[in-house]
Protein backbone atom coordinates (compact mmCIF):
# COMPACT_ATOMS: atom_id res chain seq x y z
CA UNK A 1 0.00 0.00 0.00
CA UNK A 2 2.97 1.97 0.94
CA UNK A 3 4.81 1.53 -2.11
CA UNK A 4 1.79 2.12 -4.12
CA UNK A 5 0.77 5.79 -2.46
CA UNK A 6 4.23 6.46 -3.53
CA UNK A 7 4.16 5.79 -7.17
CA UNK A 8 0.78 7.60 -7.18
CA UNK A 9 2.70 10.71 -5.34
CA UNK A 10 5.88 10.02 -8.19
CA UNK A 11 3.40 10.08 -11.05
CA UNK A 12 1.86 13.23 -9.98
CA UNK A 13 5.10 15.14 -9.79
CA UNK A 14 6.16 14.04 -13.10
CA UNK A 15 2.87 15.24 -14.60
CA UNK A 16 3.46 18.77 -12.96
CA UNK A 17 6.36 19.18 -13.97
CA UNK A 18 5.75 18.15 -17.17
CA UNK A 19 3.39 20.75 -17.53
CA UNK A 20 5.58 23.27 -15.66
CA UNK A 21 7.63 23.05 -18.81
CA UNK A 22 5.15 23.31 -21.31
CA UNK A 23 5.36 27.18 -19.80
CA UNK A 24 1.72 27.42 -20.35
CA UNK A 25 1.12 25.49 -23.49
CA UNK A 26 -1.55 23.44 -23.16
CA UNK A 27 -0.71 19.59 -22.86
CA UNK A 28 -2.88 16.38 -24.05
CA UNK A 29 -3.03 13.11 -22.24
CA UNK A 30 -1.14 11.46 -24.79
CA UNK A 31 1.36 13.61 -25.39
CA UNK A 32 1.63 13.77 -20.89
CA UNK A 33 1.97 10.21 -21.53
CA UNK A 34 4.61 10.52 -23.83
CA UNK A 35 6.61 12.69 -21.79
CA UNK A 36 6.61 11.33 -18.66
CA UNK A 37 6.44 7.72 -19.87
CA UNK A 38 3.44 6.25 -17.96
CA UNK A 39 0.58 4.23 -19.76
CA UNK A 40 -2.34 6.80 -20.69
CA UNK A 41 -4.73 5.12 -18.59
CA UNK A 42 -2.69 5.98 -15.41
CA UNK A 43 -2.04 9.26 -16.52
CA UNK A 44 -5.22 10.06 -17.09
CA UNK A 45 -6.37 8.92 -13.49
CA UNK A 46 -4.06 10.84 -11.90
CA UNK A 47 -5.07 14.08 -13.69
CA UNK A 48 -8.35 13.42 -12.94
CA UNK A 49 -7.70 13.77 -8.83
CA UNK A 50 -5.44 16.70 -9.89
CA UNK A 51 -7.89 18.32 -11.96
CA UNK A 52 -10.62 17.88 -8.91
CA UNK A 53 -7.99 19.20 -6.43
CA UNK A 54 -7.43 22.18 -8.69
CA UNK A 55 -4.03 21.58 -9.32
CA UNK A 56 -4.63 21.18 -13.05
CA UNK A 57 -7.04 22.90 -15.59
CA UNK A 58 -8.50 21.48 -18.35
CA UNK A 59 -9.52 23.30 -21.63
CA UNK A 60 -13.00 22.25 -21.90
CA UNK A 61 -12.68 22.86 -25.85
CA UNK A 62 -9.09 21.58 -26.82
CA UNK A 63 -9.49 18.79 -23.47
CA UNK A 64 -5.90 20.17 -22.69
CA UNK A 65 -4.00 19.93 -19.44
CA UNK A 66 -2.34 23.52 -17.65
CA UNK A 67 -1.02 24.20 -14.19
CA UNK A 68 -3.56 24.80 -12.38
CA UNK A 69 -4.58 28.04 -9.97
CA UNK A 70 -4.45 26.00 -6.96
CA UNK A 71 -0.96 25.24 -7.47
CA UNK A 72 -0.32 29.29 -8.61
CA UNK A 73 -1.86 29.99 -4.60
CA UNK A 74 0.50 28.06 -3.01
CA UNK A 75 3.16 29.13 -4.94
CA UNK A 76 2.33 32.60 -4.25
CA UNK A 77 2.00 31.99 -0.27
CA UNK A 78 5.37 30.14 -0.47
CA UNK A 79 6.82 33.10 -2.55
CA UNK A 80 5.48 35.46 0.81
CA UNK A 81 7.15 33.95 3.42
CA UNK A 82 10.01 33.69 1.06
CA UNK A 83 10.61 37.36 0.97
CA UNK A 84 10.55 37.87 4.08
CA UNK A 85 12.54 35.01 5.22
CA UNK A 86 15.64 36.00 2.35
CA UNK A 87 14.96 39.93 2.70
CA UNK A 88 16.45 40.13 5.92
CA UNK A 89 20.41 39.33 4.95
CA UNK A 90 20.05 41.43 1.73
CA UNK A 91 19.24 44.26 3.67
CA UNK A 92 21.86 44.23 6.20
CA UNK A 93 24.59 43.55 3.51
CA UNK A 94 22.97 46.96 1.73
CA UNK A 95 22.96 49.08 5.01
CA UNK A 96 26.16 47.78 5.45
CA UNK A 97 27.41 48.81 2.59
CA UNK A 98 25.68 52.46 2.30
CA UNK A 99 25.79 52.50 6.10
CA UNK A 100 21.74 54.06 5.52
CA UNK A 101 18.39 52.56 6.67
CA UNK A 102 17.29 49.89 4.03
CA UNK A 103 13.66 48.89 3.76
CA UNK A 104 11.66 46.32 1.87
CA UNK A 105 7.93 47.30 0.68
CA UNK A 106 4.61 46.34 -0.98
CA UNK A 107 2.26 48.19 -2.68
CA UNK A 108 -1.21 48.03 -1.31
CA UNK A 109 -3.81 50.49 -3.72
CA UNK A 110 -1.96 53.26 -4.61
CA UNK A 111 0.30 52.97 -1.26
CA UNK A 112 3.56 51.74 -0.40
CA UNK A 113 3.09 49.55 2.75
CA UNK A 114 6.62 48.79 4.66
CA UNK A 115 7.34 45.42 5.34
CA UNK A 116 10.78 45.56 7.02
CA UNK A 117 13.76 47.98 7.57
CA UNK A 118 16.87 47.56 8.69
CA UNK A 119 19.38 50.95 10.29
CA UNK A 120 23.03 51.04 10.27
CA UNK A 121 24.11 48.92 13.51
CA UNK A 122 20.33 47.68 14.53
CA UNK A 123 18.95 44.06 13.87
CA UNK A 124 15.72 44.15 11.52
CA UNK A 125 13.14 46.00 13.82
CA UNK A 126 9.36 45.92 13.51
CA UNK A 127 9.42 49.65 14.36
CA UNK A 128 9.68 52.95 12.85
CA UNK A 129 8.45 52.49 9.10
CA UNK A 130 7.69 48.92 9.41
CA UNK A 131 3.99 49.03 9.03
CA UNK A 132 3.33 52.47 8.17
CA UNK A 133 2.00 53.61 4.43
CA UNK A 134 3.43 56.50 2.14
CA UNK A 135 2.15 57.60 -1.62
CA UNK A 136 3.65 55.37 -4.45
CA UNK A 137 3.62 58.56 -6.47
CA UNK A 138 6.53 60.24 -5.36
CA UNK A 139 8.57 57.61 -3.26
CA UNK A 140 11.36 55.59 -4.83
CA UNK A 141 9.41 52.48 -3.36
CA UNK A 142 6.78 53.34 -4.73
CA UNK A 143 8.05 54.23 -8.18
CA UNK A 144 9.80 50.51 -7.88
CA UNK A 145 6.47 48.90 -7.70
CA UNK A 146 4.90 50.20 -10.51
CA UNK A 147 7.33 49.65 -12.86
CA UNK A 148 5.32 47.51 -15.15
CA UNK A 149 2.11 49.47 -15.40
CA UNK A 150 1.27 51.73 -18.18
CA UNK A 151 -0.06 55.12 -18.58
CA UNK A 152 -3.84 53.60 -18.34
CA UNK A 153 -2.82 51.37 -15.23
CA UNK A 154 -1.68 54.59 -13.51
CA UNK A 155 -4.55 56.37 -14.55
CA UNK A 156 -6.67 54.08 -12.97
CA UNK A 157 -4.80 52.87 -9.67
CA UNK A 158 -4.57 56.77 -9.18
CA UNK A 159 -8.23 58.05 -10.34
CA UNK A 160 -9.42 60.60 -7.69
CA UNK A 161 -5.88 60.86 -5.74
CA UNK A 162 -4.58 64.56 -5.54
CA UNK A 163 -0.92 64.77 -6.69
CA UNK A 164 -0.57 68.28 -4.51
CA UNK A 165 1.25 66.40 -1.32
CA UNK A 166 4.96 66.00 -1.53
CA UNK A 167 7.81 67.27 -1.68
CA UNK A 168 9.02 69.87 -4.11
CA UNK A 169 9.89 68.09 -7.12
CA UNK A 170 7.24 65.41 -6.95
CA UNK A 171 4.91 64.58 -10.24
CA UNK A 172 1.62 66.61 -10.40
CA UNK A 173 -0.06 64.38 -12.65
CA UNK A 174 -0.50 60.66 -14.50
CA UNK A 175 1.05 61.56 -17.03
CA UNK A 176 4.39 63.05 -15.28
CA UNK A 177 4.22 60.40 -13.19
CA UNK A 178 4.14 57.69 -16.06
CA UNK A 179 7.26 59.18 -17.36
CA UNK A 180 9.32 58.80 -14.13
CA UNK A 181 8.39 55.64 -13.71
CA UNK A 182 9.44 54.87 -17.92
CA UNK A 183 12.49 56.19 -16.56
CA UNK A 184 12.94 53.56 -13.77
CA UNK A 185 11.78 50.71 -15.58
CA UNK A 186 14.32 51.92 -18.64
CA UNK A 187 17.18 52.10 -15.68
CA UNK A 188 16.39 49.09 -13.64
CA UNK A 189 15.99 51.76 -10.17
CA UNK A 190 13.91 54.68 -9.12
CA UNK A 191 16.26 58.12 -8.11
CA UNK A 192 13.64 60.30 -6.21
CA UNK A 193 15.34 63.32 -5.21
CA UNK A 194 13.13 66.06 -3.02
CA UNK A 195 9.76 63.87 -4.06
CA UNK A 196 8.52 62.65 -1.27
CA UNK A 197 9.70 65.56 1.32
CA UNK A 198 12.28 68.40 0.68
CA UNK A 199 15.70 67.27 1.89
CA UNK A 200 14.89 63.88 1.05
CA UNK A 201 16.41 61.61 -1.67
CA UNK A 202 16.16 58.17 -2.28
CA UNK A 203 16.92 55.02 -4.67
CA UNK A 204 14.49 51.83 -5.22
CA UNK A 205 14.20 48.95 -7.31
CA UNK A 206 11.40 46.17 -8.08
CA UNK A 207 11.41 42.78 -7.18
CA UNK A 208 10.21 39.93 -9.07
CA UNK A 209 9.17 36.49 -8.03
CA UNK A 210 9.62 33.19 -10.09
CA UNK A 211 7.11 34.72 -13.36
CA UNK A 212 8.49 37.90 -13.19
CA UNK A 213 6.27 40.12 -11.39
CA UNK A 214 7.04 42.52 -9.21
CA UNK A 215 5.76 41.60 -5.81
CA UNK A 216 8.01 43.92 -3.70
CA UNK A 217 10.66 46.82 -3.80
CA UNK A 218 13.90 47.52 -2.07
CA UNK A 219 14.96 51.22 -1.42
CA UNK A 220 17.28 53.28 0.86
CA UNK A 221 15.99 56.94 1.77
CA UNK A 222 18.49 59.36 3.19
CA UNK A 223 18.87 63.40 3.79
CA UNK A 224 20.45 65.05 0.59
CA UNK A 225 22.89 67.23 2.34
CA UNK A 226 25.06 63.67 3.20
CA UNK A 227 23.33 61.21 0.39
CA UNK A 228 22.78 63.22 -2.88
CA UNK A 229 26.33 62.88 -3.97
CA UNK A 230 25.99 59.23 -3.62
CA UNK A 231 22.64 58.81 -5.00
CA UNK A 232 23.97 57.24 -8.35
CA UNK A 233 26.23 54.84 -6.74
CA UNK A 234 23.91 54.17 -4.44
CA UNK A 235 21.04 53.29 -6.87
CA UNK A 236 23.57 50.55 -8.48
CA UNK A 237 23.76 49.07 -5.02
CA UNK A 238 19.90 49.23 -4.47
CA UNK A 239 19.54 47.80 -7.76
CA UNK A 240 21.64 44.64 -7.20
CA UNK A 241 20.38 43.90 -3.73
CA UNK A 242 17.02 43.66 -5.75
CA UNK A 243 17.88 41.31 -8.41
CA UNK A 244 19.29 39.23 -5.56
CA UNK A 245 16.42 38.69 -3.76
CA UNK A 246 14.43 38.46 -7.02
CA UNK A 247 17.05 35.55 -8.07
CA UNK A 248 16.25 33.64 -4.30
CA UNK A 249 12.69 34.19 -5.10
CA UNK A 250 13.37 31.88 -8.74
CA UNK A 251 13.40 34.54 -10.65
CA UNK A 252 15.72 34.28 -14.03
CA UNK A 253 16.00 37.12 -16.42
CA UNK A 254 15.59 36.42 -19.66
CA UNK A 255 19.32 38.10 -20.58
CA UNK A 256 21.47 40.43 -18.61
CA UNK A 257 19.58 43.18 -19.84
CA UNK A 258 16.46 41.95 -18.28
CA UNK A 259 14.01 43.75 -16.17
CA UNK A 260 14.64 44.51 -12.60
Amino acid sequence: MVAETATSLRRGLSILLALERANGTGLSVTRISELVGREKTQVSRTLKILNEYGFVDRDRDTRAYRIGRRLFALAGSAGHSQLLAHAAPVLTRLVRELGETAHLSLLSGNEVLTLLSESPNRAVQAAGWVGRTVPAHCTSSGRALLVDHDLPDLALLFDGVGFGDGGPNAPRTTEELFERVRTARDRGVAIVDEEFEPGLVAAGAPVRDFRGRVVAAVNVSAPKFRFGTRLDAAGSAVKAAAQELSRRLGWRPSSDGGSG
